[in-house]
């Protein structure tokens, strides 16, 4: 993946709140597509292995949700964590995590993240396939700005991070407006 390149069209498959329904799950489900989530919008999305790891709960969604006014300041409209997780659990880790400014997208099938050639296996873990470690920030559905994790293979020993942290993208985006200001 790269700068320039336009996203996959992928259907996600999403549990929404629903407070016409009754009972102790009032959820229905809703499809959205890649269109809903990236038309006419400048937005960081971030991919990590999986919802409730160690990394990806104490360091990356934190930070990303922690900096979000920081993010905005720089022009981003939203942030998108996503993960080869389906929908019910990406709710309760949004959820147990109290987001309020990162919207979760719930890539169950792992369809979008094949699509953008990072679904890795994790046999070695327990987890199956899962998105190695990226984050991207997405002007109306096309790549602006990639940073991949470095190793990218199936059963790798390690769990990378720094490259797709919450620090280093909005270095990025602080240092290009700088550039395109000179």
């Amino acid at each position: 993946m790269k700068a320039g390149v336009k996203l996959p069209d992928v259907t996600f498959r999403t549990r929404v709140r629903d407070d016409s329904l009754d009972g102790p799950n009032p959820f229905r489900w809703e499809d959205k597509t890649t269109a809903d989530y990236f038309a006419d919008k400048r937005v960081v999305l971030f991919s990590l292995p999986g919802a409730f790891t160690p990394t990806c709960s104490t360091y990356q969604l934190p930070g990303f949700e922690n900096g979000f006014a920081d993010f905005k300041a720089e022009g981003i409209d939203a942030i998108y964590c996503m993960s080869v997780n389906d929908s019910f659990v990406m709710n309760k880790w949004a959820e147990a995590q109290k987001l309020e400014n990162v919207s979760v997208i719930p890539d169950g099938s792992g369809e979008f993240t094949r699509k953008m050639g990072m679904l890795v296996a994790k046999d070695n873990l327990g987890f199956g396939n899962r998105s190695w470690r990226y984050a991207a920030i997405v002007t109306n559905g096309v790549v602006e700005a990639w940073f991949e994790e470095p190793g990218l293979c199936d059963n790798h020993g390690e769990d990378p991070y720094g490259v797709s942290s919450p620090e280093t993208v909005l270095k990025h985006l602080k240092t290009a407006k700088v550039e395109v200001a000179a």
